[in-house]
């Protein structure tokens, strides 16, 4: 059987339009599950929409719409930009979707029968942009939430708990035997801090919000967003079936291989998901990678300042993989990061037009006009020393790749391109084929097989132009410039 490799973004909150951020979890998830494909792997990429909740509500009826109609509405804004953004996932999954519905009321049931949910009131400040309760020792010095910045109001009202108190220790055992787990290890120790510290039982259903799922058998509830919303990584893939004792499909996925998300929903992900397994009987995941923020020229982005970043404004005027290429080679994953026009225009005239670009173009055309049977031999080595160092960096490639240090790989990539650009200014091979056609046949073959391995490893980030260099080197035709120069 074919190794199994199950990977989830976030779902996706649909209180507003698709922005960088969202565009960058879910891109990062399409270059691994690219690159796992390319390997003989079985991918199962999952994404979806986060459709219940106060602020949904909220939203909807200020745009003068039902709550359904505006989750229709960004749902299927969401799966525009997957589509030009060329993301291949194998399933989308939605809130609002009956098959998810029915896990989430099983969950609760099961959970509320073996008392790891119970019925009592809450009383606490409230974050209405989180739909979560602050603790004291988390908000702001001023009491404000410490995401948000605004104010937080106090709240009572009947609930239904989760004794999420129950498993800091499982938690931290778990935790210690799986380090990977909590990814990137930069991370960690925020973590492992908030759980020895004492965990609070949580509040799992809203009596004020009529936007979610029900309580199985009281009407007059229902079950908080968060608590709705981690469960999809499970109702997508049979978790349902699961819980009935019928394994089959479940285990065709599960455990998921890497829940990939920002780190802003890390605690979620990292100790209320786990627990809410643990308390289930079900496999832990193998990994949550929480990457960092981007902010624009500098700033946070905000809709006020008007510096969000709109992926489709950069797709249109420099290509979709420029975009690509770019948010992945300009910071380490994991990191925060800044976008700015001027490091765009930068990479995308040094990295892609010169360096990439130019260098098939040149010598594709030589290639063509020089090279008889148009063929590239496999490990063709010329005598010039540039094949033999391709075990070597494929071995680099593939680690770095594996270790989500995407930046890393494709400075691997173009560390091998900068070494063909500096042989071809010294070989000159224009010149080689003049005065020494077999010598300049011989070196021509040996970047081409270089150029083929280049092909193979942009092909996650930039499915497109690889496809394009693997036609041009198949025909050795040249064609128009892969990347135009910007000329401001």
């Amino acid at each position: 059987m074919t190794k199994k490799f199950y990977i989830t973004t976030p779902l996706y909150y649909v209180n507003s339009q698709p922005h960088i951020g969202h565009a960058y979890t879910t891109v990062a998830c399409d270059i691994l599950a690219r690159y796992k494909k390319s390997k003989g792997v079985g991918v199962h990429f999952l994404t979806g929409t986060d459709e219940h909740g106060a602020n949904i509500e909220k939203t909807a009826k200020e745009a003068g719409k039902d709550p359904q109609q505006w989750t229709d509405e960004v749902a299927a804004k969401f799966k525009d930009l997957w589509k030009i953004l060329n993301v291949e996932y194998d399933d989308f999954i939605r809130t609002t979707e009956p098959r998810h519905k029915e896990v989430v009321q099983k969950v609760f049931a099961k959970l509320l029968e073996s008392g790891d949910i119970y019925k009592g009131s809450y009383e606490g400040n409230y974050c209405y942009s989180c739909e979560a309760y602050i603790d004291d020792k988390e908000a702001t010095k001023d009491g404000k939430c410490p995401f948000h910045k605004k104010e937080l109001t106090p709240l009572k009202e009947e609930t239904y708990f989760f004794k999420l108190s129950k498993y800091g220790d499982k938690l931290l055992k778990f935790y210690q035997d799986n380090p990977t787990f909590l990814s990137p290890k930069t991370r960690s120790k925020e973590i492992i801090n908030f759980v020895k510290e004492g965990l609070q039982d949580i509040s799992v259903s809203r009596t004020k919000v009529s936007w979610g799922i029900s309580v199985p058998n009281d009407d007059k509830h229902t079950i908080y967003v968060w608590f709705d919303a981690l469960e999809n990584y499970g109702s997508a893939i049979g978790m349902g079936e699961a819980l009935d004792g019928n394994m089959e499909n479940f285990k065709k996925f599960w455990p998921a291989d890497i829940h990939l998300i920002g780190k802003e929903i890390f605690r979620f992900h990292a100790i209320i998901w786990p627990a809410m397994l643990m308390a289930l009987g079900l496999e832990m995941p193998k990994k949550v990678f929480a990457h960092g923020w981007w902010t624009a020229e500098g700033e946070k982005m905000s809709k006020s300042m008007g510096n969000f970043v709109n992926p489709h404004d950069l797709i249109d005027k420099f290509g979709l993989d420029a975009f690509r290429y770019f948010v992945f080679r300009e910071v380490p994953f994991g990191n925060d990061g800044d976008f700015s026009m001027t490091s765009f225009k930068q990479r995308y005239n040094s990295d892609l037009a010169n360096d990439l670009g130019n260098l098939f173009s040149r010598i594709i055309n030589i290639a063509g006009k020089n090279l008889e049977d148009k063929k590239i031999e496999a490990n063709f080595d010329g005598g010039f020393g540039l094949t033999k160092n391709l075990p070597k960096i494929s071995s680099e490639y593939d680690k770095y790749m594996e270790d989500l240090a995407f930046d890393k790989a494709l400075e691997t990539t173009w560390k091998l391109i900068s070494d063909l650009n500096k042989a071809t200014a010294t070989h000159q091979p224009w010149v080689m084929v003049k005065e020494d056609k077999e010598k300049g046949v011989k070196f021509l073959k040996e970047v081409l097989v270089c150029l083929e391995l280049v092909a193979k490893q942009v092909a996650p980030f930039m499915p497109d132009t690889a496809t394009e260099l693997k036609k041009r080197l198949a025909t050795l035709e040249k064609g128009e410039p892969l990347f135009p120069r910007i000329q401001d």
